[in-house]
């Protein structure tokens, strides 16, 4: 019998490892000696408590942590202390625990944590991940929300709008399309007028620009800082997963859990992971043994199944072009022909990436891959979908007296009532089928389709839609964010209900740390197709009719006013920013720094390949040394038992003799 070890370098503890060298089950009883005590590496851990590393870093017990604690005051209260050192360390350590305090309110605010716990433990990390994403997008649009309230609703409201009438021609209706009432409301574009209030610099027009240039600015640094940290995580934690099973299984429990409803959830959660880690080392098994033959044909395979994937996204985008032709009909007809593109849409993309998922399935890619190439092909299908209709869009023209900004917001607007009305119609299709598979569990018929799972991809890409959808439309429809807020705190207590009441758990575990990082980066994706979508509809409604830029207060005109009434060097400073010398100046700025953050990258990985070898072969080092002070002792003790022996045969020689 073989056992994998790996020596730590300090302390006398072995444990498992399955890249270290095998050594056999005789020779572990090597490792449990002293002579660790006496190597360097030991010794220098030893004194590394006099140094600033906090005490919990050390690799040291408890107790001696408290022997070093007991030490380090007695010598504190031997000697003098210097009274602006020791206010400096006690302000030091007020700062440390005021941020633990502020970091443990702000986590203590942050909503549906213990609900996020339960999901994790029935579910799986992978569905909660999807729960996890909504409530980052509700705090998002919640931000962007109070941007917006602050820079352009409240200034039009104080300066005096026009004011909010209804008309004997308001309808229900309106609800849907975003015409009537609310056309006249906030929520659009054309109710937010030019006013000055005070200043060239300070009127409703540059405030406006300025809260939706603030919203797009603030989006972005937060997507693309969460995008770095799960890539950072992500990398940190490597492919190879092999070597988080021990502290899985070892250090994963809890001790601090008391409730038993609790305790059962953290047992769900170790579960699932050890699911995942075992389903990984499956594939791999598999892959390795793949012969020749095998590769050729998956190859083939699946260069067909990615030509029938790009003949369903081409059919899709000719669907959506014909849907969007508009043609004048019966007025019993004109909301289903209003909402005729949001439902092609709709249904294009909940019927693709079904296939898409069935199509992964074929192409025999691990678990992990299957998630993300689904992710990658149907956020392609969302965003081109939503991209070729916003195409045709702007291409078409608009009806003459009305107004071309206010339209293309009630666009935007559809979609998003439309995607929630979907939502509610899969809730309204989902407990249905529940109830028939619960009322009738003996018919094949109700067998074959079953409860439910809880697909992740097409979860999340449906939320990427629908944000892309709100960054688009947010010019021209300034509180569409507010209406975000509140359909995402519907769909969450809707997913919640299917998820908890219709669905069942998912056969197969997702490994999400990767595919984190895939939903934000697809995030992003959607984020720079709004800013394009609005550079073009800035160029193309320069000269406007209605809403804050108007004729001559168009937005460039509003900046350049602006502009001028600033001092010289400031109206230069401005000047050369926007000039094209400077954006040659900053790419290459940004070439440079990339390609040696590259160049560090790179270096940095291969040092750090070459202190692992290097780690390795220490502890192959010291397991050989160990072997050999082992034996040397060994045999030292034989030759003093066989000098005493030999002495006490000596001895009874001469007192017979």
């Amino acid at each position: 019998m073989k056992c994998q070890v790996k020596v730590n370098t300090w302390g006398s503890n072995c444990y498992y490892r399955s890249m270290d060298s095998i050594v056999s089950d005789d020779s572990c009883e090597y490792y449990q000696t002293d002579i660790y005590e006496q190597l360097p590496s030991s010794l220098s851990k030893r004194r590394d408590w006099s140094s600033t590393q906090p005490l919990k870093m050390l690799p040291l017990s408890l107790q001696e942590k408290k022997e070093i604690r007991f030490v380090k005051r007695s010598s504190l209260i031997c000697r003098n202390i210097n009274p602006w050192k020791s206010w400096t360390q006690s302000q030091q350590i007020a700062r440390r625990r005021l941020r633990e305090q502020l970091e443990m309110f702000f986590s203590g605010l942050l909503p549906w944590k213990r609900t996020l716990n339960k999901i994790e433990g029935g579910f799986g990390v992978g569905v909660k991940a999807y729960f996890v994403f909504l409530r980052y997008l509700l705090c998002l649009n919640l931000l962007n929300c109070a941007i917006i309230i602050g820079s352009v609703l409240i200034p039009s409201l104080i300066v005096g709008n026009r004011r909010y009438r209804t008309q004997k021609n308001d309808s229900v209706l309106d609800i849907f399309l975003g015409s009537g009432f609310l056309e006249r409301s906030p929520i659009f574009y054309t109710f937010y007028e030019y006013k000055a209030l005070g200043p060239i610099c300070l009127n409703t027009s540059l405030l406006f620009f300025a809260g939706m240039v603030s919203i797009l600015i603030l989006s972005l640094i937060m997507i693309v800082h969460r995008t770095v940290v799960g890539y950072k995580h992500t990398w940190l934690t490597g492919s190879s997963f092999t070597g988080n099973m021990s502290k899985k299984v070892f250090c994963g429990w809890d001790f601090c859990i008391q409730d038993a409803q609790t305790a059962s959830l953290k047992h769900s959660f170790i579960r699932n992971e050890l699911k995942m880690d075992l389903e990984e080392q499956r594939f791999r098994v598999k892959v390795s043994q793949r012969t020749l033959k095998q590769w050729v044909v998956l190859c083939f395979l699946r260069a067909v199944l990615n030509f029938l994937v790009l003949l369903l996204l081409g059919g899709s985008f000719i669907l959506i072009y014909y849907a969007s032709e508009k043609i004048s009909i019966h007025w019993t007809l004109n909301l289903f022909w209003e909402y005729l593109p949001p439902i092609t849409i709709t249904l294009v993309n909940f019927l693709l990436p079904q296939l898409f998922n069935t199509i992964s399935v074929f192409e025999d890619y691990s678990l992990t891959t299957q998630l993300n190439l689904t992710l990658v092909r149907s956020i392609f299908l969302k965003l081109a979908s939503l991209g070729i209709f916003l195409f045709f869009l702007i291409r078409k023209a608009i009806a003459t007296g009305k107004c071309d900004e206010t339209e293309f917001g009630k666009e935007m607007y559809k979609l998003t009532v439309f995607h929630l009305l979907a939502c509610v119609c899969n809730v309204l299709v989902a407990y249905p089928r529940t109830l028939l598979v619960e009322k009738c569990p003996s018919s094949k018929l109700v067998k074959m389709v079953g409860k439910p799972e809880f697909v992740i991809p097409l979860n999340v890409l449906d939320l990427v839609y629908s944000q892309t959808v709100i960054w688009v439309g947010v010019f021209y429809c300034p509180l569409l964010p507010a209406i975000s807020i509140l359909k995402l705190l519907a769909i969450f207590y809707m997913k919640k209900f299917t998820l908890v009441r219709c669905c069942v758990p998912a056969q197969r575990m997702f490994r999400t740390t990767s595919s984190s990082v895939l939903f934000n980066f697809m995030l992003l994706l959607g984020l720079i197709m709004s800013a394009v979508t609005l550079g073009i509809n800035i160029n193309r409604f320069e000269r406007g009719h209605c809403g804050p830029f108007t004729y001559e207060n168009s937005v460039f005109n509003v900046t350049s006013k602006c502009v001028e009434t600033l001092p010289l060097p400031a109206q230069k400073a401005i000047s050369y920013i926007t000039s094209e010398a400077f954006a040659f100046a900053l790419i290459l700025a940004e070439a440079i720094i990339l390609t040696s953050f590259v160049s560090r990258g790179t270096a940095n990985r291969k040092a750090i390949e070459r202190l692992k070898d290097m780690l390795i072969m220490c502890s192959s080092d010291k397991r050989f040394l160990v072997k050999q002070h082992s034996t040397l002792v060994r045999r030292q003790k034989k030759i003093q038992k066989n000098t005493e022996e030999m002495a006490d045969y000596v001895s009874n020689i001469s007192r017979e003799s």
